[in-house]
C-alpha cells in the first residue's frame, strides 16, 4: 500500500514555512527571500529541494548514474551494445517575478560517456554490427543543460505551484515521464546518419528522504537515489538512418553535494576528457541548451568543413 498525494500550500503533510528555516551556509545566498512567504510558497522549498537538492542559491551538486544500453531490432534478440556513465552538476540562481513571486532557475552541464560492455572501457570507435561500418562515437558533452524556464511560487496561470509525490513509509518518490516528438535537427544533408522525427521518452524516478522536507530547518537534502530510463531512436553516430528499431537505456545513480563521493572511474574520465564539467554553469548563463542532436551536427559540420578541398594542404 502506498500513499499518492499532491501537496500544495497548507501542506498535508508538513508545513514548510520559510520564517522556520535558518539562515544560509556562509558563502551561500538562499533561493527565497524571506518577503516570500506567501501562498505557494512551501511548494517552491519543496520544488527547490526536489531540483537543486537544497534551498541555497550557488551551491553544487553532482547527480551521476550507470548502467546499460541495448538495441531492439525487429526480428532479432535485443542486444546488450553499450555500458553507460555520466553526471550532472548543476547549480541554481535565485529568480523572482512581480506576478509569479520568487523562484529559482537550475543551471547544469552533464557528459554520459559509452563504454565497452566487456571491458568497461571508454569507447571512441565502434564497428556497427548491422551495416559493418566502423564509425566515431560521439560521447554525450552538453553544455549547457539549463532549465528553460525558471519555477516559481505561482504557475503561468496564477495558481499556487505544486509538488505531486508518493510516499512509501519514510521515502517520497519524484515520478515522472517526458515524451519527446518533435523534428529531427538532423535534416536534409544529415540523412546519412539519421532520418525522419525525434521520438523518445525519457523516464525518472527519484526517491528522498521524507524527513529532508518535512523538517524545515534542514536547508539541504540527504543524497538521493535515481532511477532512468530512456527509450529513443538510433543514435544518429551510429549511422542507421531509417533502419527499424531503437535503443532502451536502463541506468541507476545518486546525487550528492560530496565531490569527494564521485567514483573514480568517472572522475577519471571528468579529469582527462571533460575537466569544466566538474564545475556547474555560471548563474546568469545566458546560452541555449545544448542536446545530443545539436552537438552531432555540429561536429558532423566540423568534420565536413576539415575535409572540404578548400581546407586540403597542397602537396
Amino acid at each position: 500500500m502506498h500513499l499518492r498525494a499532491t501537496f500544495c500550500s497548507p501542506w498535508a503533510l508538513a508545513a514548510l514555512t520559510l520564517a522556520t528555516l535558518v539562515p544560509a551556509a556562509s558563502g551561500a545566498g538562499s533561493l527565497l527571500t524571506p518577503e516570500a512567504r506567501r501562498e505557494g510558497a512551501e511548494a517552491l522549498v519543496w520544488n527547490a529541494k526536489l531540483t537543486c537538492g537544497t534551498t541555497e542559491a550557488g551551491v553544487t551538486r553532482y547527480g551521476m548514474w550507470e548502467g546499460r544500453m541495448y538495441s531492439r531490432s525487429p526480428g532479432e534478440k535485443d542486444r546488450h551494445i553499450f555500458d553507460v556513465i555520466g553526471i550532472n552538476t548543476r547549480q541554481c540562481a535565485r529568480m523572482s517575478d512581480p506576478a509569479r513571486g520568487e523562484g529559482f532557475r537550475s543551471l547544469s552541464r552533464e557528459i554520459m560517456v559509452y563504454l565497452d560492455p566487456v571491458t568497461g572501457e571508454v569507447i571512441d570507435t565502434w564497428k556497427n554490427p548491422w551495416t559493418g561500418a566502423t564509425v566515431d562515437v560521439i560521447h554525450v558533452a552538453n553544455d549547457p543543460v539549463n532549465m528553460r524556464q525558471p519555477t516559481f511560487a505561482r504557475m503561468a496561470n496564477g495558481e499556487p505551484l505544486k509538488v505531486s509525490l508518493r510516499q512509501y513509509d519514510d521515502l517520497l518518490v519524484s515520478s515522472s515521464e517526458v515524451p519527446l516528438f518533435y523534428d529531427n535537427p538532423l535534416t536534409g544533408d544529415y540523412q546519412d546518419y539519421v532520418g525522419g522525427k525525434y521520438h523518445a521518452m525519457e523516464i525518472f524516478n527519484t526517491f528522498y528522504r521524507a524527513a529532508d522536507f518535512t523538517d524545515a530547518r534542514k536547508l539541504r537534502i540527504s543524497d538521493s537515489r535515481l532511477v532512468w530510463q530512456r527509450i529513443s531512436a538510433w543514435l544518429p553516430w551510429m549511422r542507421m538512418g531509417d533502419r527499424p528499431g531503437l535503443m532502451i537505456f536502463n541506468a541507476t545513480g545518486f546525487s550528492t553535494f560530496d565531490r569527494a563521493r564521485i567514483p573514480p572511474q568517472l572522475m577519471k574520465i571528468l579529469e582527462t576528457r571533460y575537466p569544466e564539467y566538474l564545475v556547474p554553469p555560471p548563474l546568469d548563463d545566458p546560452r541555449p541548451n545544448a542536446t545530443t542532436w545539436t552537438v552531432t551536427r555540429k561536429w558532423i559540420d566540423d568534420r565536413r568543413a576539415s575535409e572540404s578541398p578548400s581546407n586540403r594542404k597542397t602537396p
